[in-house]
């Protein structure tokens, strides 16, 4: 079992910055691949970035230039920083384990977070 605690939302003003955090807690002496998604009122959840433990990142157009993904393997720990905020950014923003990569097998059960809430204004 993962237990992931995020944390980091905010309000801010447009052209703004926030840095989301996210632990995953569970599996010790592994690597974790992890992603963030958002949802915003009535929308579905969208992807938004991703990173595999060998640091390879991907990201929504929509986001790319502006948001930088990154982890920290020891901590089992992936960051959001997000520059040049938008109001369309506005959304509750969870982070998700894809896959634990350990020494004798990987595991690919997903893990959700709790989700953390990202208001731009304008």
């Amino acid at each position: 079992q993962v237990q992931l605690v995020e944390s980091g939302g905010g309000s801010v003003q447009a052209g703004g910055s926030l840095r989301l955090s996210c632990a995953a807690i569970g599996y010790h002496s592994c690597n974790y691949d992890m992603s963030w998604y958002r949802q915003a009122p009535g929308k579905e959840r969208e992807f938004v970035s991703s990173i595999l433990s060998d640091g390879t990142t991907t990201y929504v157009d929509s986001v790319k230039g502006r948001f930088t993904i990154s982890q920290d393997n020891a901590k089992n720990t992936v960051y959001l920083q997000m520059d040049s905020l938008k109001p369309e950014d506005t959304a509750l923003y969870y982070c998700k384990v894809d896959r634990i990569r350990c020494i004798l097998s990987d595991y690919t059960d997903p893990y959700w977070g709790q989700g953390t809430q990202v208001t731009v204004s304008s």
